[in-house]
């Protein structure tokens, strides 16, 4: 029996391994929606398709497989625009499905009509409007294949009536859709000029972002050849930061550590994997770029070595023909500065915290760290949310921490967190969310409830806008609307029917946290914040102050730094003594 292209298109999901769709049902959406119905695949019924999108990213990072979200027409489909845009810059495989209004009403202002096809074209690799049924079998192949090669998300714009059309053809729909990561060899010249200035170089630093997840131990043995610190933004961070003795922190509005000088204080400084956008942060007088894409390289500093390949088979291409350094006076003094940072901020946060109320959130952050499973997943919200989950998790090779690093909007870590959940079920993920960023979606924690997914959901409540607070305390702008009225959300999660816990006194917060932790369903555990936590510590420079943009952040934020400590101590005692 002929199918429609509804149902054409939900088969071809399944084969494609889909078995989740997020997003919101109705209208031009139906004959999809219903298509499901029919099918192994389950509907993820969330409150709003920006939600579906970000769940969408977030379960396709933690699988790296294809992940589906889906809205109706008109403003359900425009709802996805923030999510999916965070998707794509996240470099997630997410096929969007926005349903449109009936074909030939397109073009005279029919109730609910958009331009979808125009209005997603920036957030997406891919994105085309469904004419018919046997062009939609073309452009179908053509959207999941794109997603899956590495070009972003894909959007598929579907008029209603389309999806109730017969298929005549299936010949695209019925290809295999190629889904590999290749290894990009670079140049042989341009890994030869990189070869020749390293060993030009008296001091080199190694700067790495998330292009290094595959390359750990090649860069690891580089950096032991060449006697060179090891810096990281925080797309590398989960995966060259822990069991690392060249480790020197994390650069950026969030650096800590000796990162930064480092970086500028190298005569040679390498971008690996990484398009860390704060120009201020990095030096112009001799830098060098591995990138497998090359559209990155030079697009924030000035680059005197270009590498287009990746990490892993450009060190290994390079490693044989670069001349092993035998002063490690750089690496060493780097090490030095990098533990005396570290243990100039650690004692603010760590004297007398269990008493200190409202509560520190590095306290509670660092808890978290400590009671969370090995594998745990952690989601966090863009703000100071941020900041706690760049200096407190701490990763081991099996944690996963997710963001919207890229797109940097509030809002994401439930949702993510949603995502994460359903793809990885038998995992602990932990949201970290500000209360401004749970409160812009707070209808998702029906959909947590809904599906029951056993996340948990720990709000930071300090009744402030603070990462907006300290943007405007640096700039020397009185804070202005930043604080809001005080909102107890556990008794919100409660009228849900989520099991909530609230934390006002830090005596109490270990025993409350280990008891939301294990237990086995959803959970939220709002916690009572210090709104101050960012307050600017009075030995701050007016020079320090102006110079926001540069190295003074790390003091400006001036929170601890968890377990990163205890490691620069480790590699301290490293250091060879005379």
């Amino acid at each position: 029996m002929a199918k429609n292209f509804a149902q054409r298109l939900v088969e071809t999901l399944e084969k494609q391994g889909v078995r989740r769709i997020y997003g919101l049902v109705g209208d031009s959406l139906n004959p999809i929606s219903d298509a499901v119905r029919h099918s192994q695949i389950k509907w993820i019924h969330v409150r709003n398709e920006e939600a579906a999108a970000f769940a969408a990213g977030a379960d396709s990072l933690v699988t790296g497989d294809l992940a589906v979200c889906a809205a109706s027409c008109g403003p359900g489909n425009t709802h996805l625009i923030q999510g999916l845009y965070d998707a794509h810059r996240n470099g997630a495989k997410v096929l969007a499905l926005a349903s449109h209004i009936p074909g030939m009403q397109i073009g005279s202002t029919f109730f609910q009509e958009t331009h979808p096809e125009k209005i997603f074209q920036e957030c997406s690799g891919y994105c085309e409007m469904v004419n018919s049924a046997d062009q939609g079998d073309r452009v179908l192949h053509h959207a999941i294949q794109s997603t899956m090669a590495g070009k972003g998300v894909s959007v598929l714009v579907i008029p209603g009536d389309v999806s109730q059309e017969e298929v005549g053809t299936t010949a695209f729909s019925e290809s295999t859709i190629a889904a590999g990561t290749p290894t990009v060899l670079p140049d042989p010249r341009q890994a030869a000029s990189l070869a020749k200035a390293i060993n030009e170089a008296r001091s080199v630093t190694l700067f790495c972002g998330a292009g290094v997840r595959d390359a750990r131990e090649e860069v690891l043995e580089l950096a032991e050849k060449i006697k060179s610190p090891i810096g990281h933004a925080l797309g590398g961070k989960m995966y060259i930061q822990y069991d690392n003795p060249f480790d020197v922190g994390m650069s950026g509005l969030l650096g800590y550590g000796s990162c930064h000088e480092a970086s500028n204080d190298a005569d040679l400084l390498i971008l690996l994997g990484t398009d860390f956008p704060y120009s201020d942060f990095l030096p112009t007088k001799n830098v060098a770029q591995v990138d497998i894409d090359g559209s990155h390289i030079g697009r924030r500093t000035t680059v005197r070595y270009p590498v287009i390949g990746d990490v892993a088979a450009t060190i290994k291409t390079i490693l044989p023909h670069v001349e092993e350094k035998q002063d490690r006076s750089f690496l060493d003094r780097m090490l030095k500065r990098h533990h005396d940072k570290l243990s100039t901020v650690v004692e603010a946060y760590t004297h007398d915290v269990e008493k200190h109320t409202p509560i520190h959130p590095e306290f509670i952050a660092n808890l978290i760290d400590e009671l969370a499973n090995d594998d745990a997943i952690f989601t966090v919200d863009t703000g100071m949310c941020n900041v706690w989950g760049a200096r407190y998790i701490t990763p081991n090779g099996k944690r996963e921490q997710l963001g919207s690093f890229r797109h940097g909007t509030m809002a994401n870590a439930l949702p993510h967190a949603l995502g994460a959940q359903a793809a990885a079920p038998d995992r602990q993920v932990i949201s970290f969310s500000g209360d401004g960023g749970l409160s812009m979606l707070m209808g998702e924690l029906l959909t947590m409830k809904l599906h029951q997914l056993p996340l948990k959901c720990v709000v930071f409540n300090n009744s402030s806008l603070g990462m907006v607070k300290l943007e405007m305390l640096v700039q020397g702008i009185p804070e202005f609307e930043t604080d809001h009225e005080h909102v107890n959300y556990a008794r919100i999660a409660e009228g849900a029917g989520i099991k909530a816990f609230r934390i006002e006194d830090p005596a109490t917060a270990s025993d409350i946290l280990q008891e939301a932790l294990a237990y086995p369903g959803p959970v939220l555990v709002d916690v009572v914040t210090d709104p101050n936590a960012l307050s600017i510590p009075p030995n701050i420079t007016f020079a320090q102050l102006m110079g926001f943009s540069k190295a003074a952040t790390r003091t400006v934020f001036g929170g601890g730094v968890g377990h990163m400590f205890d490691m620069a101590t480790s590699n301290l005692r490293n250091i060879p003594r005379p």
